[in-house]
C-alpha cells in the first residue's frame, strides 16, 4: 500500500472521529427550550439593554411623545423635561411605569397608564449561527426566534450536514454541562417536521456541521496546499516570471 494511500485512510478515519466527537447531544436536552405554540413570548417580557432603542407614547405630553432613545451604556435615558430614567433590566411596561411616575409630578394626567413604551430597535441580545452556512455570525435576538428562522436566515450551504445540525446552550457555571441536542433541518424542511422548532434563547449556538465527505476535503486541503505552495514556490525559484520556454510565461513578466 502506497504512501498516497495511506494518507487517504488516516485522512478519512481522522475526519470521522473528528465529526463523531463534535456530536455529544442528548435527546433529552431540549426539555430546556420551548417550542412557540407553548408560550406567549411578546416584547413585553424582554428586558432592555444598552444599545437597544425605545420609543415614548404620550400623547398628552409632547416633550416625550414619540421620542426615540438609545439606551446609554450607564443603562439611562435622559428628557429634558423629566431628567434621566434608569430602564436597563426592565420591560417596556415597567419603563412606562417609571416615566409615568416622573411625569406625573409635572402634569395632571388621566388614566392609568399615560405612558407607553415601544421597542424600537434590538440590538443588544444574539444568539450565534456558525459551521456550514453562508451568512454565519451573531443575530439579533428578539424573544421569538425559532430554530428554523435561524437556519433559514443563514442559509446552509452545499457542504452542510443539514440532518445533523446541532443547537447549543453554552454555561458558565464548571458544575453543569451545555445543553446539546439534534435537528434534522433537512426532514424540517421537506416533510414540515416542526417537532424540534423551539424558540432560541440570548447567547443560543445553532451549529451546522459538515458533512463527513465535506470534512474529508478540508482536511486534505490542510495537507496538500501547504505541500502545493512548496512546490509552486520552488517552480517559481527554477523558472522566474519571464523565463517560460517559448516566450511567454503564464505567471506573468511577458516575453523574454
Amino acid at each position: 500500500m502506497d504512501r498516497l494511500n495511506i494518507l487517504g485512510m488516516v485522512t478519512v478515519l481522522a475526519s470521522i472521529s473528528l465529526i463523531a466527537g463534535c456530536f455529544a447531544s442528548n435527546p433529552e436536552d431540549i426539555q430546556a427550550w420551548v417550542k412557540p405554540y407553548e408560550v406567549n413570548v411578546t416584547a413585553e417580557n424582554y428586558a432592555v439593554q444598552p444599545p437597544d432603542e425605545i420609543e415614548i407614547h404620550c400623547s398628552q405630553v409632547t416633550e416625550v411623545h414619540m421620542q426615540r432613545q438609545r439606551i446609554r451604556p450607564d443603562g439611562k435615558v435622559s428628557f429634558e423635561v423629566i431628567g434621566e430614567v434608569d430602564v436597563a433590566g426592565k420591560t417596556p411596561k415597567e419603563i412606562s411605569d417609571a416615566i409615568s411616575e416622573r411625569v406625573k409630578v409635572l402634569y395632571t394626567l388621566p388614566g392609568d397608564h399615560p405612558v407607553d413604551v415601544r421597542i424600537s430597535i434590538y440590538a443588544s441580545k444574539n444568539y450565534y449561527v456558525v459551521g456550514e452556512v453562508a451568512r454565519p455570525g451573531p443575530r439579533v435576538y428578539t424573544g421569538r426566534d425559532s430554530v428554523l428562522r435561524a437556519l433559514t436566515d443563514a442559509q446552509p450551504n452545499p457542504r452542510a450536514w443539514e440532518s445533523r445540525v446541532q443547537v447549543i446552550r453554552p454555561t458558565a457555571r464548571e458544575d453543569e454541562d451545555p445543553r446539546v441536542f439534534e435537528v434534522n433541518y433537512a426532514k424540517m424542511v421537506s416533510q414540515g417536521d416542526a417537532t424540534k422548532n423551539v424558540l432560541l434563547e440570548e447567547g443560543d449556538i445553532v451549529y451546522v456541521p459538515p458533512t463527513i465527505l465535506a470534512a474529508v476535503g478540508m482536511i486534505l486541503e490542510e495537507f496538500i496546499s501547504p505541500i502545493a505552495r512548496a512546490f509552486y514556490g520552488a517552480y517559481l525559484v527554477s523558472n522566474p516570471p519571464g523565463t517560460y520556454e517559448g516566450g511567454y510565461s503564464p505567471y506573468g513578466g511577458g516575453r523574454y
